[in-house]
């Protein structure tokens, strides 16, 4: 009986905590999203929409990631084999560390200090995370040339629709 509560326990934690696929695919951003702040590795703020408007006229990934999450850590080959392959396409690194001596201590471990990165320094819960359905990390998303969004929801590098996505954008 103590094994099926606690195997029940384990089914209802993951079925609740689990990555979703959001309902909605949107493929535009809110003007709220737009205007949330990040940080840089030097602590100087800037909103999504300027790093989107730096991008401008090129394919985009974004990556969401954190030291801390072992899936991306996981994910992390693979998404530098990605890196690799597509050479023409715009890679930034959006983290979700804890706080700025995280970020800057992941960036370091990690080999990401050659890399476009940027924190959310006031947390998970914020505009643009909410308005896209963060629920989970990784997290992959393509912006295509005019900053609308190609692909919404990617939790693996390896996810074939990356691929798929990024031939057509670039036709």
């Amino acid at each position: 009986m103590k094994k099926l509560l606690i195997i029940s326990a384990i089914i209802l934690i993951n079925l609740t905590y689990a990555q979703q696929t959001p309902k909605i695919l949107k493929t535009t951003f809110s003007k709220e999203a737009l205007n949330q702040k990040l940080e840089d590795e030097e602590g100087k703020s800037i909103t999504v929409r300027d790093i989107l408007n730096q991008h401008k006229g090129k394919v985009l990934i974004i990556d969401f990631w954190a030291g801390w999450c072992q899936d991306c850590l996981k994910a992390f080959p693979k998404a530098k084999e990605l890196e690799n392959n597509n050479p023409n396409i715009d890679f930034v690194f959006f983290s979700l560390e804890r706080s700025k001596d995280g970020f800057d201590k992941s960036l370091e471990r990690f080999n990401m200090k050659d890399k476009e990165n940027y924190w959310f320094a006031g947390g998970w819960k914020n505009s643009f995370n909410n308005y896209i359905d963060l629920n989970w990390i990784p997290r992959f998303m393509i912006i295509d040339q005019k900053s609308d969004i190609a692909k919404y929801y990617a939790i693996s590098p390896e996810d074939p629709e990356i691929q798929s996505t990024i031939n057509q954008l670039l036709q």
